[in-house]
């Protein structure tokens, strides 16, 4: 059930060494799902209880450590020996007398690692303070060092494959975005336009579906669009409402983030302005990034280009894009904002996503790239527009029409 080849996956293993190598560090415990597929290949939804994978120095294979009931989606969907997938009994779940990680420690001491300098991912959305507290407990002879996100930078430079990957969620999140544009009109409500874009992020093309993203579809409207994190309501649309769409198509969980803003009747002369000015930006930006700058200068890029009206943007451009499970599509690596001087590489993937928001409106229009050797390409082909919709109000079920058609 791999999604790329087994060669791939050890090389993967061998990178990710090598940085350990470099950190002094003999064992990993990798608890964020996104590192523990790019490494095995595991793909369950069971990142809500302990589960790990463990990197040894000296030794192949990593190890799966889980809940009993999900050792059967290790085997199926990892490249490892069904040996290094080990289970915990299902009476260490949510347990006021037992901790996963206690049983963690035990496996590490029986195969002799117990006294080893060992990596924690100590800044990620998986872990918790118990967790890392019941390990140093129950391995008093070991040394931990915190491994930030070690297999996350191993992660951020694609391979051919992934980078296909991507492109085909770029080509989903497309049908999403136009679909959010046929449905969303005045009257309509929120929640419908949502069930709409989920239809078309999962059903895809006869080709290939889609896989769930790791973000919800953010689509504000109204003096919301002044948020960029809104979700959905049931309410309806109303006229002249601006409405901002940023979702992701996401394939064998690699994603293509991607946003746009539409307005329903007639824009306002600011929500014009404002939409050439990024829009301008976002185009003068794309066409400086290439292998060699700095991820500062591709802000320094952005700043600049607004700046002629007026205008600077606090929060950062962009960021890494890639292989990712909820409640993030991004990568924890790369910022595209002032001090970060990582240098751009070929094959590298991010999401530049120039918004301006005020009191009472904002514009958001992005692109997730591939820097390629010479430039840098778009994921998704879609208008780089403020999308203007001037209809008449229409009644949708489960996106029909219900109004009657011309004859």
């Amino acid at each position: 059930m791999n999604v790329f080849a087994l060669e791939e996956y050890k090389e993967r293993v061998t990178k990710t060494k090598q940085k350990m190598n470099e950190q002094g560090l003999e064992v990993l415990l990798l608890v964020n799902p996104s590192n523990m597929n790019y490494l095995s290949g595991y793909d369950a939804w069971s990142f809500y209880v302990h589960q790990l994978l463990v990197v040894i120095i000296d030794e192949e294979q990593p190890i799966w450590i889980g809940r009993e009931m999900d050792a059967n989606s290790a085997k199926i969907s990892t490249w490892m020996n069904d040996l290094n997938i080990i289970a915990y009994p299902d009476d260490y779940i949510q347990s006021d007398s037992k901790h996963p990680m206690e049983f963690v420690a035990n496996i590490l001491t029986e195969i002799g690692q117990g006294n080893r300098v060992i990596g924690v991912e100590m800044e990620t959305h998986f872990s918790s303070a118990l967790s890392y507290q019941k390990l140093v407990q129950a391995l008093p002879n070991a040394t931990f060092k915190d491994a930030g996100q070690l297999v996350n930078w191993v992660r951020n430079i694609k391979s051919p494959q992934e980078i296909e990957y991507m492109k085909k969620a770029g080509k989903l999140a497309e049908l999403a975005m136009q679909k959010a544009y046929d449905i969303t009109d005045i009257g309509i409500r929120e929640c419908d336009v949502a069930a709409n874009i989920y239809f078309a992020q999962i059903s895809g093309t006869p080709e290939f579906g889609g896989d769930y993203p790791a973000i919800v579809p953010m689509m504000p409207s109204g003096r919301k669009t002044s948020a960029p994190h809104f979700t959905w309501t049931d309410d309806q649309y109303n006229a002249n409402d601006p409405v901002i769409f940023e979702l992701a198509g996401c394939y064998k969980r690699y994603h293509s983030p991607l946003a746009r803003t539409m307005v329903i009747g007639e824009p306002n002369d600011k929500m014009i302005d404002t939409a050439k000015v990024v829009i301008e930006g976002l185009n003068n930006t794309l066409a400086f990034i290439k292998p060699g700058v700095t991820a500062e200068e591709i802000e320094a890029v952005w700043q600049t280009s607004i700046a002629k009206y007026g205008y600077h943007k606090p929060s950062r451009l962009g960021y890494s894009v890639g292989l990712s499970y909820p409640p993030d599509w991004g990568e924890h690596t790369i910022s595209i904002r002032h001090g970060d001087k990582t240098v751009i590489q070929p094959n590298m993937t991010l999401h530049i996503i120039p918004g301006l928001w005020f009191d009472q409106y904002g514009v958001e229009i992005s692109e997730a790239i591939c820097v390629t050797e010479h430039g840098c390409e778009t994921l998704a082909n879609f208008p780089r527009n403020l999308f203007i919709k001037k209809s008449a109000p229409k009644l949708y079920v489960n996106g029909t029409s219900t109004l009657p058609k011309d004859k």
